[in-house]
């Protein structure tokens, strides 16, 4: 009986529903259209946005304006949403335009009235008036929906570091975590998300990963941001807080009278919860500020004893070597393959070294990184460098890449084997040895004539040579090309013996000519202004090392601001800014990510380049 009397209550209730929708329908179909329009505030001020609405009934087929033209006003549409109303069983049935209305100027401006088409008439809105203050303190009646809002009540965010301990130059994951409650939904995260502090430097953001989570009981849309932080120094370091200032859409507190809590007055939640949902109500936009809890990093510094081969490198990596070609001439170029893979701080790896260089010349390298994550720490690192022998090799030697491993706080260095190839070169062929001609038999002698000598019958005949003669012309002779290739050789041998010493001779230019490209290059790079400090003094330094071994005919790699100043005697001052260039270049080596750091003052960089400029001879 109980589940009978559940029954009947259900279909009661379904009919009930399906009376009231037939007459709303046949109510509002029966009744002609109307329209209203009306602004949630007629005075606010520059800066502060109002609300429109345009609200028809009567009507299921309505085109209403899209665009609407104030000057002073910036009006845009913003959405629509349905309005079913219902009073002693008479129900009429909505469309509601909603559009932001955002002064420009301070002033009275007037909405013109607009034409809407709705079940082939043709309706016209009221004139609306707006009055706009200078300021939104000096409006008489200013807006104040959302004016007490806790953002804390609405919406969070968080900071969230994978570790709390690292090593200068190590990366260290973080994420930050954004929430808006589904019931003032977020229309944009203003500026962005922003990590503040000092000491560290962090990867660029990418787009957020969004998704709806329960929390709390509260359904919250979420965003989601990863990145990667490194700290630039030892000792305790505060991360963050992180600030934003959302856009968010706040609900007016005013509801339509016309709204009942319960359309039938059964006490059903379902009819409460459906006429009470925000998505009906009009709402406003408004920038809140939003600040998470600083974290804190306690950073370790390196410990001493690090290898020469050491650039800054900090993570757990793995190192492949290829060669190619396998053979070569000497000064002729192999090109090394290098690709180190790993997770770390992959701007300071940098391509391995030669355990050995002597009797090799190195070219600059080019780098390729290809990442595996969303924040660039996990991936591969690829580096082509171009050598050439100076001399005879039977192997180019063994690669070396160093690296401080925060696991096991010590630091690793790889190293490939020795790559087998053949670089041949040196002297010019030998002569050949020309053959002799062969000698022609001797003549046999001629048999003594027996008997009586004949009477010629002939005597105009002169008698034959005993040996026979060859109709073979001269170049269709072996003797005549034996005879030509010893020249032919010789010839050979002389022309090998001069490309090689042009070769040789023209080992130096080659040199120049690459290390005057690199300085080039670096000298355009030096006058960008996007260029961060920690990448622009290891620029400057290099340039440095260039213009030195340019001069003075010395490797760049082993020149540094004690070289550099007896080269171009400098005097103290100059020697004391060059030192303090190379000084803040090797600081740079465990600097880490360059994201989210300031540029160089232009003043600064203009002194880091008079002083390379004047560096003469």
């Amino acid at each position: 009986m109980r589940n009978e009397s559940r029954i009947s209550k259900a279909a009661a209730r379904i009919l009930i529903a399906a009376l009231a929708l037939a007459c709303a329908a046949s109510n509002s179909f029966g009744a002609g259209a109307s329209v209203t329009a009306v602004l949630d505030n007629s005075e606010t001020g520059v800066g502060q946005p109002v609300q429109l609405q345009i609200k028809v009934t009567g009507s299921t087929s309505v085109k209403p304006p899209r665009e609407l033209a104030v000057d002073g006003l910036d009006i845009r549409f913003t959405g629509q949403s349905q309005l079913l109303e219902g009073r002693n069983f008479q129900f009429s049935y909505s469309y509601i335009y909603n559009y932001t209305v955002m002064p420009m100027k301070a002033g009275t401006f007037k909405i013109p009235p607009q034409t809407i088409e709705a079940g082939g008439s043709t309706l016209r809105t009221p004139e609306l008036t707006l009055h706009v203050a200078d300021s939104p303190g000096q409006s008489s009646r200013p807006n104040r929906s959302g004016e007490n809002i806790d953002p804390r009540q609405i919406a969070f965010v968080e900071l969230i570091l994978s570790k709390t301990s690292a090593y200068v130059g190590e990366m260290v994951p973080a994420v930050v975590r954004l929430g808006f409650n589904v019931r003032t939904p977020v229309e944009s995260l203003g500026n962005g998300v922003e990590i503040t502090g000092q000491g560290f430097t962090a990867q660029k953001m990418r787009e957020p990963r969004q998704a709806i989570e329960t929390i709390g009981g509260k359904t919250y849309q979420t965003f989601t941001f990863k990145t990667a932080l490194s700290p630039a120094r030892s000792g305790k370091i505060a991360i963050g807080p992180v600030e934003v200032n959302p856009i968010v859409r706040i609900p007016r507190t005013s509801r339509s009278p016309g709204i009942p809590r319960d359309l039938f007055d059964m006490n059903d939640p379902f009819m409460d919860n459906f006429f009470r949902d925000p998505a009906f109500a009009p709402s406003t936009p408004r920038e809140i500020k939003m600040k998470s809890e600083a974290a804190t990093l306690d950073v370790k510094a390196l410990p001493p004893g690090a290898p020469p081969s050491f650039n800054g490198a900090v993570g757990n990596f793995t190192m492949t070597v290829d060669a190619k070609p396998k053979t070569a001439q000497v000064g002729d170029p192999f090109t090394l393959t290098a690709k180190i893979s790993g997770r770390g701080n992959f701007d300071r790896v940098t391509a391995p070294s030669l355990e050995d260089e002597q009797g090799w010349h190195k070219y600059p390298p080019s780098a390729d990184f290809k990442s595996d994550d969303d924040v660039g720490i996990s991936g591969a690192k690829t580096f082509e460098t171009v050598i050439s022998a100076n001399e005879r090799k039977d192997h180019i030697p063994a690669q070396l890449f160093a690296y401080f491993d925060p696991i096991k706080e010590q630091y690793v260095t790889l190293r490939n084997e020795p790559i087998p190839v053949r670089v041949e070169g040196g002297s010019a062929p030998t002569q050949a040895p020309v053959a002799p001609a062969p000698q022609t038999a001797a003549p046999a002698p001629s048999l003594a004539r027996t008997g009586p000598k004949q009477q010629e019958i002939l005597h105009q005949i002169t008698e034959l040579s005993a040996e026979p003669q060859s109709f073979t012309p001269l170049f269709a002779r072996r003797s005549f090309w034996l005879a030509q290739l010893a020249p032919f050789l010789v010839l050979l041998g002389f022309i090998t013996w001069r490309i090689r010493r042009a070769h040789l001779d023209n080992r130096d230019a080659r040199r120049r000519e690459a290390l005057q490209h690199e300085a080039a290059a670096l000298q355009r790079s030096l006058r960008r202004e996007d260029v961060s400090p920690q990448e622009y003094f290891s620029r400057a330094s290099r340039a440095v090392q260039l213009k030195t071994a340019l001069a003075r005919n010395v490797d760049p790699n082993a020149v540094d601001a004690d070289v550099a100043a007896s080269a171009f005697r400098a005097d103290e001052a100059t020697r004391r800014r060059l030192q303090q260039l190379f000084e803040k270049s090797d600081e740079a080596r465990y600097s880490g990510g360059q994201n989210g750091i300031r540029l160089l003052p232009p003043d600064v960089r203009n002194e880091v380049l008079e002083l390379i400029d004047n560096l003469r001879a």
